[in-house]
């Protein structure tokens, strides 16, 4: 399991009802395709070698045979072979016929997994011919030249390297309470369905939500096959559906209605599901009913190494919601930012809050969220007093874009140079002034905090903080400057989706504002804590001192979100940027992103002391850095590991 990731494919072959032999044919050019392609673990469809549509002819011992038979053969193909091949059969044991998943590998039959609940409704009468597994006593059966004992327990197999999987079949993931659940619960990370469910009009969309639901409970890659072309359409069609989820997440999905045999590969992070396990308390919790209960473990075979590469594409900017979800998601996050500072102003009794605003994206989200908090509060804007405070390094662009903002929502505006008195603090403190260093820069980001501060007293209002969680995450923030608040309505904001949220609520303003907004987020990202050029154009770009925010983005969401490497990362960062077709991302180079992975952990493990006395401040997504509800880490926890790690790639 290189990085985590394991490929495996759901394989759709045609059919011939009730000829084993052909069915055998087109299902190992499809096992030869999938070992040339480096898939793990290939499932084929519920009865696939045989057709599921055979009726009667189930209980003819002419077929029966024909099946053991090319189950035979299908054994003696994979001994050359490494891939784990799941394929559906009729299998007799005892006195029951089972639908039945046979898993084989290297020339081996690694077990018979039974269905489970057999649908006798509408179009389906399974129980015709066939016993489910709950009828099933263990029973020891001689099947394509295997001897090996058929049970109703629980089964998990485990892979040469350690990704452990489970098998349902078809109605199974309909039932109230499936099979996977308790296989997840054994350990499964990867849940198989071997399927021959019929097409119907609405049906494919209710399947499609049942597996996303299902992978998503499970936090399971769940690998659906189901039949396909050449199953009997007497009474039905079968569309011959191939999908694949990540823990709710569609990997891959096969055409439907196709004419010929197709397979449907993936690449699953197990890694990544693993992950989402250990922080779900909850599953868990959910896992102590399988202590006591019986789960065989079968152990697959060893198989032979391969070189390693990542086929799965990555989003580069994992926190932007794409075009389709952008207005709805923007929606709820506005949403909740102002909900929950139009909760903290009900409980302070405040009718009037102060935020700094720079003519940057972070200080006009914070006041546009100001805004919609009073909104819902029927306040009246007024009470917002937004305090622009030009410096050494004011641009007039950010000057006029602050002004022009302000006014353009009808908010109360404060304009307070902080040139004089930084001037007097620099004497005071005996700085020179022609000095741009670290002093420099934070005298003036915390005689604007001091402003904010004293005028909230002077008004009897609330301080609205503008930073941001790129900002929190790297640090670049000035100790008890810009850093500290009252409220922190951007806390779980990153920069890269700033933009977006700025984007959307220029869509839903007048011409003004919207022609304002869109300067905004054109203009170079920048504290102006240095005097601008020859030109009066921004002269300190924060992203050519940090690195570019859509990289941080990247690794932030992917440290924090579910702990990976910094080897994983890189390699999921390479391919995320290597040709990124998102508005906003750029190409980086291999040694761009080692450059600023290197620097992003840093910083990050050097600047938590800021974080661990954030103000107040809503979380909006699944990752923050609060240190009261979702990072907690010790001020003085050394880098070395992480950063030696780097320093191999």
């Amino acid at each position: 399991m290189d990085y985590g990731f394991i490929k495996i494919a759901a394989a759709v072959p045609t059919v011939r009802v009730a000829d084993c032999e052909y069915n055998r044919n087109e299902i190992e050019k499809l096992i030869q395709q999938a070992e040339n392609e480096g898939v793990a673990i290939v499932v084929f469809p519920e009865l696939s070698v045989t057709g599921y549509t055979c009726q009667d002819l189930f209980r003819q011992s002419v077929l029966l045979s024909e099946a053991e038979t090319a189950v035979g053969k299908l054994v003696i193909f994979t001994a050359d072979k490494d891939i784990i091949v799941i394929v559906g059969a009729p299998i007799v044991a005892g006195d029951l016929m089972l639908n039945a998943a046979v898993v084989i590998q290297k020339g081996n039959i690694l077990g018979i997994v039974p269905k489970t609940y057999l649908p006798n409704y509408a179009e389906f009468y399974e129980k015709r011919w066939f016993a489910s597994s709950q009828d099933l006593r263990p029973t020891m059966v001689d099947y394509a030249g295997a001897h090996l004992s058929v049970h109703a327990s629980p089964m998990v197999f485990t892979t040469d390297d350690g990704v452990r999987f489970g098998i349902e079949i078809c109605e199974d993931v309909w039932a109230p309470t499936p099979p996977s659940n308790h296989l997840a619960l054994a350990g499964a990370d990867l849940i198989f369905n071997l399927s021959a469910s019929d097409e119907l009009i609405g049906k494919h969309a209710y399947l499609e939500s049942l597996l996303c639901q299902q992978s998503a409970r499970t936090i399971t890659g769940y690998v659906y096959s189901g039949c396909g072309f050449g199953e009997s359409t007497q009474d039905v069609v079968y569309g011959g559906n191939a999908i694949i989820y990540e823990n709710g997440q569609l990997l891959a999905e096969g055409p439907r209605f196709a004419m010929e045999s197709f397979l449907q590969t993936a690449q699953i992070d197990v890694e990544r599901l693993r992950a989402e396990r250990r922080t779900n308390t909850t599953f868990i919790n959910a896992q102590r009913r399988m202590i006591n209960e019986s789960v065989c473990v079968v152990p697959c075979l060893a198989v032979r190494e391969r070189p390693f590469e990542l086929e799965r594409s990555f989003d580069p900017l994992p926190f932007v919601p794409t075009e389709e979800k952008r207005e709805a998601t923007c929606r709820d996050i506005f949403t909740i930012q102002a909900m929950g500072l139009a909760k903290r102003l009900q409980h302070t009794h405040c009718r009037n809050v102060v935020v700094g605003i720079s003519g940057g994206l972070d200080s006009t989200l914070a006041l546009l969220v100001c805004v919609r908090a009073f909104q819902l509060l029927g306040l009246d804007r007024k009470g917002i007093y937004g305090v622009t405070m030009p410096g050494f390094g004011t641009t007039d662009r950010t000057y006029h874009n602050a002004m022009h903002l302000m006014e353009s929502l009808g908010i109360s505006i404060r304009e307070i140079s902080i040139a004089k008195s930084v001037t007097q603090h620099f004497e005071d403190i005996g700085h020179d002034i022609n000095v741009h260093d670290i002093t420099y820069e934070n005298g003036q980001a915390r005689e604007r905090t001091q402003i904010l501060m004293d005028l909230s007293n002077q008004v009897g209002g609330l301080v609205v903080g503008t930073g941001d969680l790129s900002e929190l995450a790297l640090g670049w923030a000035t100790y008890n400057g810009d850093h500290m608040s009252m409220y922190g309505v951007n806390c779980s904001i990153p920069k890269t989706l700033i933009k977006t949220l700025v984007a959307y609520a220029a869509s839903h303003l007048d011409s003004t504002s919207r022609d304002i907004l869109l300067d905004i987020i054109d203009t170079p990202i920048s504290p102006e804590l240095i005097p601008a050029d020859e030109k009066g154009n921004i002269k300190q770009k924060t992203e050519d001192l940090v690195g570019p925010y859509e990289l941080h983005d990247f690794f932030l969401y992917y440290f924090l979100r579910f702990g990976f490497s910094p080897k994983k990362i890189f390699l999921m960062a390479r391919k995320a940027f290597d040709h990124p077709q998102r508005a906003f991302a750029s190409h980086h180079d291999d040694e761009e992103i080692k450059k600023w992975l290197r620097t992003f952990l840093r910083r990050f493990f050097a600047q938590q002391f800021k974080r661990s006395c954030l103000p107040d401040g809503p979380k909006v997504g699944s990752v923050s850095l609060s240190p009261r509800g979702d990072w907690r880490m010790p001020s003085d926890a050394m880098s070395t590991q992480w950063l030696d790690e780097v320093d191999k790639l």
